[in-house]
């Protein structure tokens, strides 16, 4: 699950107020190219929504379904500049639902690269604190949360990799507090993705400007169920299919899961008293949200102490501006002994310094080769797409929902069963169609799970 963790921009302002894809296969084995020919569509012409017709059911997925928010709840928005037009989507959809007032706050990549062009070296420690504090007691007193993304996945690229990481440190701690009500579902949260263009340009490359935007948008669309009759009973639908794998993993009560393939032999030990999660969950406050908008994934919580073995990244992670590029790391009890990147090893090093709990996983999740996201053959280059595409693991920060009980348990509580705390979570991608998962038990048998990427 992609986890808002730290949104890595200044905030700039703030307001109260049937299609498929196909493109050719642009990687053998672990390894994605940029696309070199335009993916070829097919629609549907004569039932075809306008633009900002499906923009206005992305914004109603996002109030009720992400949400499904609560009447007389306020709701605490972000997104990027560019995401305005849906933005007033999203807040007219809240209003509709019974918002008690949307707060939105904006932010600019070209005001981020002000700060590394010209900021002093001491203002790379520095975060806006009082900013989080303020979003902190917004959930307190029970606001939901709402990000949507559409980050430049190369905007730091060229960047000081030591300011970057000093920059992500102090923001990470800054909004800790704001991030403790995140993690531990206190109160209904989502995020979901908007279209912008230095995304597209990423993503596509070799097209003029306008036509990678649409087809961005037409990406974003078609992994968020938007097209079709109903697109809220399509979600309920998809919802009902991942709560029934999570309850079958649940019943299997596995001790460990196993990944192999070229280059990986991982035993994944789960922590105790796990539990699986997926589509659909219910945050403290009663209400039962989709923190992911798209979705596939089921996922848990692994044992701290308990990860062993070698594993290699599947596909490129995006990480702050930063593309990082064939990740393999050894795993001994539990931590991060050895690890290598062909791109952005610097950045993987300074993120695996964070804090003690940087080099330990908090999250496992199973993704099959067959998920829409995997099946339209594009590298997102972000997290939140490119997670659904494939099975993965996350560095960092457990969630408490994640272990049976887990609202009511102390974080040293939390501890004892194996979760993680960290300042970080990130999530990158281990599956493929070339890996084989297989679930042991407590002795240490195997049962299949998944072959070549699918379900058994």
């Amino acid at each position: 699950m992609t986890m808002e963790v730290s949104p890595r921009h200044p905030f700039i302002s703030m307001t109260n107020s049937q299609v498929a894809l196909r493109c050719p296969a642009r990687y053998t084995s672990h390894v994605f190219r940029s696309p070199e020919t335009v993916p070829a569509m097919t629609i549907d012409a004569e039932n075809r929504l306008t633009h900002d017709e499906r923009l206005d059911r992305l914004a109603e997925i996002a109030v009720r379904v992400g949400l499904r928010l609560r009447h007389g709840q306020e709701v605490v928005v972000t997104a990027p500049v560019e995401a305005l037009p849906l933005v007033r989507r999203i807040t007219a959809h809240a209003y509709k639902a019974g918002a008690a007032l949307v707060t939105t706050l904006y932010n600019d990549d070209e005001s981020t690269l002000q700060r590394f062009r010209h900021g002093s070296e001491e203002s790379f420690d520095h975060a806006a604190g009082w900013l989080y504090d303020g979003m902190a007691s917004a959930f307190k007193a029970g606001a939901a949360r709402l990000a949507v993304v559409g980050d430049d996945p190369a905007l730091l690229s060229s960047q000081d990799p030591a300011r970057v990481a000093r920059a992500n440190r102090a923001r990470s701690i800054a909004y800790k507090p704001a991030l403790d009500h995140i993690v531990n579902f206190d109160v209904n949260w989502s995020i979901v993705s908007c279209a912008t263009p230095a995304w597209a340009k990423a993503v596509f490359p070799n097209v003029p400007p306008s036509e990678a935007l649409a087809l961005l948008w037409e990406a974003i669309f078609l992994a968020s169920r938007v097209d079709g009759p109903d697109p809220i009973a399509a979600w309920a639908h998809h919802d009902h299919e991942l709560g029934m794998r999570t309850a079958l993993l649940n019943k299997k009560r596995y001790a460990a899961l196993r990944f192999r393939g070229p280059g990986t032999d991982l035993t994944v030990g789960l922590a105790d008293d796990h539990q699986w999660e997926g589509g659909a969950t219910m945050a403290k406050n009663g209400i039962v949200c989709n923190a992911n908008i798209p979705t596939e994934e089921v996922f848990t919580t692994p044992h701290r102490l308990r990860v062993n073995g070698t594993v290699r990244a599947t596909r490129p992670l995006s990480y702050q501006g930063t593309l990082i590029e064939d990740i393999a790391v050894r795993f001994e009890e539990g931590q991060i002994v050895e690890s290598h990147a062909s791109a952005g090893a610097d950045v993987l090093a300074k993120v695996l310094s964070t804090d003690d709990g940087a080099r330990r996983l908090g999250e496992v999740a199973l993704v099959p080769q067959s998920s829409p996201i995997s099946q339209s053959g594009i590298l997102f280059y972000n997290t939140l797409f490119d997670e659904n595409a494939a099975s993965h693991i996350a560095l960092g920060q457990a969630y408490a929902k994640c272990i049976r009980g887990g609202a009511q348990l102390t974080p040293e509580e939390l501890t004892r069963r194996g979760a993680n705390t960290s300042l970080i979570h990130i999530d990158w991608m281990i599956g493929s169609a070339e890996i084989d998962v297989d679930g042991l038990d407590a002795a240490g048998t195997a049962e299949p799970v998944m072959r070549k990427g699918e379900w058994v």
